[in-house]
């Protein structure tokens, strides 16, 4: 008989080897530590968040017919969009977020209160869809330069991540007057029910010029060449430094 089969001796298993970082996880640190954050948590930015929490609560408002309630909450909307301009210059507190948010706030006030009062007949339809139409044109047009101007990699979480600067929008001239002809008609719109004098040729007077600087101020946007402006890298390290700078003042203090 042969000699009987020796049994392979079991070898130990060998150690663990280090669980390796997925390629996806190492770019997406790599990215975050490159791409500059700034501070967004500012008391501008705050007063600015709190008009756009006001709109649709002054829009249930007029529905309602709570009228005085309504024009007490558009004035201190009014004072707020004055103060935090104040504010982010005084203190050195301005933001490439402050610059969109800030106009964003004003313009969905105007977009709440034009529907609501053109729903309860005290604004013209036809005045309130040249307003409207203006309006979706410059949104569909941010919506555009935030995505192109966004360093990669474009992710929904990182083009909604407004500390990620990346274009600052300008407002023409002829569009901050625009804004404040506007503000006054809905203002006086709200307010018109409490009011017993006849204004009515006033009001038609106003929604007209309205109506004529709102197209201007729609067109200025397209033939002005600094009204936005898209972030070379640098703007970008320098705006998220300004804003660590100013973090860092406010700890030592």
């Amino acid at each position: 008989m042969g000699q009987a089969e020796k049994a392979p001796s079991e070898s130990p298993p060998p150690p663990p080897s280090p669980r390796k970082k997925p390629l996806k996880e190492i770019r997406a640190k790599l990215v975050s530590s490159l791409t500059p954050h700034e501070n967004i948590y500012t008391v501008p930015n705050i007063l600015t968040f709190s008009r756009l929490i006001a709109a649709p609560v002054i829009g249930y408002l007029v529905l309602h017919d709570y009228h005085a309630w309504a024009v007490g909450l558009f004035a201190y909307a009014g004072i707020t969009d004055l103060v935090d301009g104040y504010i982010a210059r005084r203190w050195n507190l301005q933001t490439v977020v402050g610059t969109v948010i800030d106009p964003m706030a004003d313009k969905t006030l105007m977009t709440v209160l034009t529907v609501c009062l053109a729903i309860k007949g005290l604004l013209p339809v036809w005045l309130a869809a040249i307003i409207l139409g203006r309006d979706v044109g410059l949104g569909i047009a941010a919506i555009y330069y935030r995505y192109i101007s966004l360093p990669p990699p474009k992710t929904m979480a990182r083009y909604w991540d407004f500390s990620l600067p990346s274009a600052e929008v300008h407002p023409t001239t002829i569009s901050k007057i625009n804004t404040a002809l506007q503000l006054a008609l809905i203002g006086a719109c709200t307010a018109q029910p409490l009011i017993t004098a006849d204004i009515a040729n006033a009001m038609t007077a106003a929604q007209y010029l309205v109506a004529t600087t709102t197209v201007w101020s729609g067109a200025s946007y397209i033939y002005t060449k600094d009204a936005v402006k898209i972030l070379s890298r640098e703007e970008k390290n320098q705006g998220a430094g300004q804003s660590e700078g100013a973090k860092t003042k406010k700890d030592e203090e």
